[in-house]
């Protein structure tokens, strides 16, 4: 037997002297000398008690460190859990104790918040610094620089990425070395990468987009990155010359715009630019045409699936569609209502089935049958159409999952810390379209007899408990909340009434 991801990621490369890291310190790091780091991580873990199959949780800054703290743990057949570094030690404490993992990686600056999160899980605490501090760095810098490989078939689980629905506690996606070494597999051949791509990486790498899209890819076509901690404006723009692709959500490309450097003697050398983990405004995809002369190659993915559809390379890169299904993955749209088959041009819930899609969730039988049918069709919760050629067009979603910079952000977890504060009666959390973030996250909160709200006090002490991204944009003090004669909250309605908040017009009142 042998190792899947592995084998084809890092393997290869083990004595590859390219560069395959330009490092934010300046510096860079090639394909062997990063197999030889993430080697010594492997001895570290292992060494630290982990065996194959236990589970890591790693919440550090972005840095070659962290990112071969991932290619250790496929090496060594352990289960990878990326953690949001904006997630409070309250948020923590849940993905730990809930994945069961045996070990939590954190930032020496964290690491007295952290300290009872592990404790109480039954989990060793380490630290990584981007600086390479910490004591995990300091165990790995001792170890050998070769590992022996630990076998993992297709099958075996490579990493946990957690998401959710709209209620209750969110859900761990079991992916596969197989799910996302196909669909590295299918990317690189349909946007073109080759060894002698540069790709500018300003993403965050604890989500699927910086992590097993850009990376994976990366690695497999033998690519290499200018890796950049955080998305930062000037950074990018003195990165671009070096780069031949870029891959964004469309935050980024909305500030790039804003910047007068940014026009097509900047690009004009740049082969791809690449969108997702939220919509792409059609006016952002035809203003980013006529400043460049490119057009964006938008996608659409989600957590349990790794990417399913993209606009082509070579062919037209159709605004306000994600394009066509990708290779190997089958597409449908089914009647919420019914659950049969959406006639043509229709609109139903987008299932899809593929060697992308996920395993099921962790520990969460039940929710595994309710999302991921007999025949291997998973549904999407995502509401689409599909023209006549076969380009999808997403037209909003089943549930209420707000999209917000890239992030995925649970109304109900937002309103619980909301309706816990003083003087609220209750909320309603809810999406709007933002011109930078894609989405607005919007609560709407009745106060208590003889309170007011006090939005930016509201705000302050969500702060506390959720992560920024999370917090309220906008906060609508309301008399009551719509409801249907059921007495069901109508958030259809609170959106469409706010619809225009943040992209011209103004709220109407409810």
């Amino acid at each position: 037997m042998a190792n899947t991801l592995y084998d084809a990621l890092i393997a290869p490369r083990a004595g590859d002297r390219r560069t395959f890291l330009e490092t934010p310190r300046g510096g860079t790091l090639s394909f062997a000398g990063f197999a030889a780091t993430a080697a010594a991580f492997a001895h570290a873990l292992r060494y630290a008690g982990l065996e194959p199959g236990d589970r890591l949780a790693l919440q550090v800054e972005k840095s070659p460190e962290a990112l071969a703290v991932y290619v250790a743990c496929v090496q060594a057949g352990i289960v990878f859990l990326p953690l949001n570094t904006a997630y409070t030690a309250e948020e923590v404490a849940y993905f730990v104790q809930d994945s069961g993992a045996r070990v939590l990686v954190c930032d020496p600056a964290s690491e007295q918040a952290l300290a009872l999160v592990a404790a109480q899980a039954g989990a060793r605490l380490l630290t990584l610094s981007a600086n390479r501090e910490g004591t995990l760095a300091e165990l790995a810098t001792v170890q050998p620089t070769t590992f022996d490989t630990v076998d993992r078939a297709p099958d075996d689980l490579a990493a946990f990425l957690y998401t959710s629905g709209t209620t209750g506690r969110s859900k761990g996606a079991m992916l596969t070395h197989d799910n996302l070494l196909s669909n590295a597999e299918v990317l690189r051949e349909a946007w073109a990468f080759t060894e002698d791509d540069v790709l500018l990486h300003a993403l965050p790498i604890f989500h699927t987009h910086g992590l097993f899209v850009g990376t994976n890819i990366c690695l497999l076509a033998g690519a290499s990155m200018i890796f950049q901690p955080i998305f930062d404006p000037d950074a990018v723009i003195a990165a671009l010359p070096r780069a031949t692709t870029m891959m964004g959500v469309p935050t980024f490309y909305t500030r790039l715009l804003d910047d007068p450097r940014f026009d097509r003697a900047l690009t004009g050398h740049m082969r791809l630019f690449i969108s997702g983990s939220a919509p792409l405004l059609a006016e952002t995809h035809q203003r980013f045409e006529e400043r460049t002369g490119h057009r964006i190659l938008e996608r659409y993915g989600m957590t349990e699936t790794n990417m399913n559809t993209s606009n082509p390379y070579a062919g037209e890169r159709r605004a306000g569609t994600v394009g066509p299904p990708l290779p190997g993955v089958e597409l449908r749209l089914r009647d919420p209502e019914t659950g049969e088959d959406v006639p043509p041009g229709g609109i139903g819930v987008i299932e899809v089935r593929g060697r992308n899609v996920f395993k099921g969730y962790w520990n969460m039988p039940e929710k595994t049958a309710e999302e991921l049918r007999e025949d291997g069709f998973f549904i999407t919760g995502d509401l689409g159409q599909v023209c006549e050629d076969g380009y999808v067009t997403i037209v909003g979603r089943a549930k209420d999952l707000i999209i917000s910079g890239g992030f995925n952000v649970y109304p109900r977890e937002v309103e619980e810390v909301l309706d816990a504060c003083d003087g609220v009666s209750e909320t309603a959390v809810f999406g709007v379209p933002h011109p930078d973030f894609g989405e607005a996250v919007v609560a709407a909160a009745v106060p208590e007899p003889g309170a007011r709200i006090d939005e930016a006090a509201l705000i302050a002490a969500a702060a506390e408990r959720l992560a920024k991204f999370k917090l309220p944009k906008a906060v609508i003090a309301m008399e009551a909340l719509p409801r249907n004669t059921m007495g069901k909250v109508q958030k259809a309605a609170l959106r469409e009434r706010h619809n225009n908040l943040f992209t011209g017009g103004t709220a109407q009142g409810v």
